[in-house]
């Protein structure tokens, strides 16, 4: 077996490198902007070697934290003030509408994505 990873998986994984602070995009959309796959085998590739870039920033389209690691997800929404709203239930959730990278390049100076409701100080 060779330690290279697939091309297919380096390719996702510059992808999601790519993707600014404070900003998301969905399996799907990893997906589309690659061109290639599809929303399973980006999350296969992401459960496989995503832990080296940042997995946070790649989400379900429903906007819930990835289950199992909402702690750390949300410590990292916090710090690089991505978008999230509170649920009925009081519970925090990407604000997809605001949180939503589109693939576009990023300039400096640009949109703030806004306030983390819920968050003190």
């Amino acid at each position: 077996m060779s330690e290279e990873l697939p091309a297919y998986a380096e390719r996702v994984l510059e992808a999601v490198e790519r993707i600014p602070p404070g900003r998301v995009m969905t399996y799907g959309d990893v997906a589309e902007w690659l061109d290639e796959g599809g929303p399973r085998q980006v999350g296969r590739v992401m459960a496989l070697y995503g832990g080296a870039v940042p997995w946070w920033r790649v989400v379900r389209s429903d906007g819930l934290p990835l289950p199992g690691h909402e702690a750390r997800a949300l410590e990292h929404y916090r710090t690089e003030a991505t978008p999230l709203r509170l649920t009925t239930g009081g519970h925090p959730r990407l604000d997809m509408r605001r949180a939503r990278w589109d693939g576009s390049p990023v300039q400096d100076g640009g949109e703030d994505p806004g306030e983390v409701p819920g968050r003190d100080g």
